[in-house]
């Protein structure tokens, strides 16, 4: 059930919210305050989360602040790869979870974080057990459990012709797409939640990725229910099989990509005209999905 909602996912990265159509991130901070609104109204009495910042930038929070987006949320969150994208050295977690908890004075989760098998699974097992020592204490959900199937596309701004900053993307599961083991499995431990996204409609890596979660001890996942979907014929049975899954555990969802009739411009990654529409969808899936809430004050 869901336990948590983050509002978008890395909204400072054009990957996945394109700030170029929104300058200052006007229209983000508004469709949180909207949304947190929304969900408070309708009874949701769990934590809402920021949208995990990718890269790790207090000078986006201190513009978030300043536009009243913080005052709508309880949790902040990070993303960090510094093993294959981040130009910092992975001891500096501590140092830069700690630097936005002081500042903010809101609890940080570390909503992603994971290192990639592309170049090596050696590579890949040391860096699960540096980050566990690393991040210990803290609430981490780490990407991923399964690699993502070539048979897709990654979420990215990056394109195939920029070789390892894209392949990286399909290699950071602790077991391969078909569900073989890698060594970093051997590192594993239920200290960590997982994040694990799922395509629309694939049944296989759902089914697989649940069994292997209680073979492995997990208590909290971290996955997303996408806006964009939402718009598809039919959507209820996907993701009520999804939710219906994940019962057994905590789950943080994410809730974003703009479906392209509503979007400024016809992309996952674009504003949406209204943002009324989102905050409208987020009630929708806190009130069929969530944890039961308190009941709204009269």
């Amino acid at each position: 059930m869901i336990t948590s909602i983050k509002i978008w996912n890395e909204p400072n990265n054009l990957s996945h919210w394109d700030f170029l159509l929104d300058p200052g991130w006007e229209v983000y901070a508004d469709m949180v305050r909207r949304t947190s609104a929304a969900l408070r109204g309708a009874g949701w009495d769990r934590p809402l989360v920021l949208g995990g910042i990718s890269p790790i930038d207090a000078g986006f929070l201190r513009r978030m602040r300043e536009l009243g987006a913080l005052d709508a949320v309880d949790v902040l969150a990070l993303h960090g790869f510094p093993l294959d994208w981040n130009l910092w050295p992975v001891e500096e977690w501590p140092a830069r979870i700690e630097a936005i908890r002081a500042e903010f004075g809101k609890p940080v989760w570390v909503t992603e974080t994971g290192v990639s098998s592309f170049a090596s699974e050696a590579t890949a097992s040391w860096g699960l057990r540096r980050m566990r020592t690393l991040l210990a204490g803290e609430q981490v959900f780490w990407y991923t459990l399964l690699d993502l199937a070539p048979v897709y596309e990654a979420t990215t701004r990056h394109k195939r012709a920029e070789g390892s900053s894209y392949f990286r993307h399909f290699h950071f599961g602790l077991l391969r797409w078909d569900g073989t083991p890698k060594r970093a499995l051997e590192s594993w431990n239920p200290e960590f939640g997982i994040c694990q996204w799922f395509q629309y409609n694939d049944e296989r890596a759902l089914e697989l990725a649940v069994r292997w979660f209680e073979r492995l001890g997990v208590r909290q996942v971290r996955t997303g229910l996408s806006w964009a979907e939402s718009h598809i014929p039919g959507y209820e049975r996907w993701f009520d099989r999804v939710m219906r899954a994940l019962e057994p555990f905590d789950v943080c969802v994410t809730l974003c990509f703009t479906p392209g009739s509503v979007g400024l411009r016809p992309d996952h990654t674009s504003p949406p005209r209204d943002v009324g529409e989102f905050a409208h969808f987020a009630v929708r899936m806190a009130e069929r999905y969530g944890a039961p809430v308190a009941a709204p004050a009269p």
